[in-house]
């Protein structure tokens, strides 16, 4: 199953504060302990709130609205996308990971939908579409697929 492991933000990173050479190291290494074992797919670090945009959706109507957002604590810092055997598999991991912050910090996991769940309301139509899109997405990115 495929997790997205999600880094919330903390004041310092909305601040814009850069990790220590130390947290890079740290993190570079567990990054490659990540990909050695199969692990990881993805992960990235991301501005901060302030260098963003959302856009508010109401019917038809699309309203952009600038960062900085409020309630740090349910910002984005970073994350990876990771394939795992079970949840547990992923808390593992995560226990394993240097404290992504300089300060306390933390760390959610969440499952991504995978085709069979969405049951019956994801036709062999939609099947076909998604398994075209995802081998053009890899075609693109030099993924093997």
């Amino acid at each position: 199953m495929r997790v997205m492991v999600i880094v919330k933000a903390t004041r310092q990173s909305e601040a814009g504060e850069m990790p220590s050479t130390e947290l890079l190291e740290a993190m570079g290494k567990f990054n490659e302990e990540l990909v050695k074992a199969g692990v990881m797919l993805a992960g990235e670090g991301l501005h901060p709130s302030s260098r963003g945009k959302r856009v508010r959706f109401s019917g038809s109507n699309r309203t952009v609205v600038d960062g900085p957002f409020a309630a740090t604590n349910e910002l984005i810092a970073g994350f990876w996308l990771w394939q795992v055997k079970s949840m547990d598999e992923a808390v593992e991991w995560v226990r394993r990971c240097p404290n992504p912050m300089e300060g306390d910090s933390e760390i959610e996991i969440r499952r991504v939908f995978e085709a069979d769940d969405f049951g019956e309301a994801f036709t062999p139509e939609l099947r076909e579409q998604e398994e075209r899109l995802r081998a053009e997405i890899d075609s693109k990115s030099g993924n093997p697929g």
